[in-house]
């Protein structure tokens, strides 16, 4: 039996104050930063922005689907019943993010740097963190079937009630990960678990997974030699 790792830490909660300015901001188009404001039932889908930088900012209900925020930086953030689906925000810095009930899918995330991030009640399918860094991140009670972490870095980071069929992590590096009551059916690169903490029933949801990844064929129960 393999010895039993640390726990995973748990991510740092955004730090905002009790009050914050309620002014629209406006179009983000052409805006560098958008600092120390809470925004409500606002629009910003298919916008185009590089380089964008969002700092102590509260989010409910805001539409930022199909838009392109490459290189964005996010620190200090609650997103809340947002839309977030088809979001192109490649190398992407978040850090203190704190994200619920909102929708990620086919969000794309690629060669990013994500720490001290909580995602929960969201659907993060189809959602792309190749050769991304992730610290101190949760998921938890997440659709994330077919997602994929190929070559991405998870350190400390945690997945309870998620979905993650048909998920990828070829190539990925998993160090004080933990996966609890997750379903990894068809999980692709299996292998590339080594270093993440599973509780018992989803070792054993998996055990076709781990046979055919060691190439070891499955006997039916009446199935003799011949």
């Amino acid at each position: 039996m393999a010895r039993v790792p640390r726990p995973a830490a748990v991510p740092s909660p955004p730090r905002l104050p009790k009050q914050l300015d309620r002014t629209p901001a406006g179009d983000l188009h052409g805006q560098d930063r958008c600092v120390e404001v809470e925004l409500t039932d606002v629009g910003f889908s298919d916008h185009r922005t590089d380089g964008l930088r969002l700092d102590t900012i509260k989010l409910t209900r805001v539409d930022l689907s199909g838009s392109h925020l490459q290189r964005v930086r996010v620190i200090d953030a609650d997103l809340t019943d947002c839309n977030l689906a088809n979001l192109d925000a490649r190398g992407a810095d978040a850090s203190r993010v704190a994200i619920a009930r909102s929708r990620l899918t086919g969000i794309e995330l690629r060669d990013g740097s994500l720490a001290d991030l909580t995602i929960t009640g969201c659907r993060v399918d189809l959602a792309s963190f190749g050769s991304c860094r992730l610290a101190r991140v949760t998921f938890d009670e997440c659709l994330m079937t077919e997602s994929t972490f190929i070559d991405a870095e998870l350190d400390a980071v945690r997945f309870h009630d998620c979905d993650l069929t048909r998920a990828d992590f070829r190539g990925a590096r998993l160090r004080r990960c933990e996966f609890r009551r997750t379903d990894l059916s068809q999980l692709e690169g299996v292998a590339d678990l080594r270093g993440a903490a599973i509780d018992w029933p989803t070792i054993v949801g998996l055990a076709g997974v781990w046979a055919g990844a060691l190439g070891i064929a499955v006997l039916d129960d009446d199935q003799t030699s011949p």
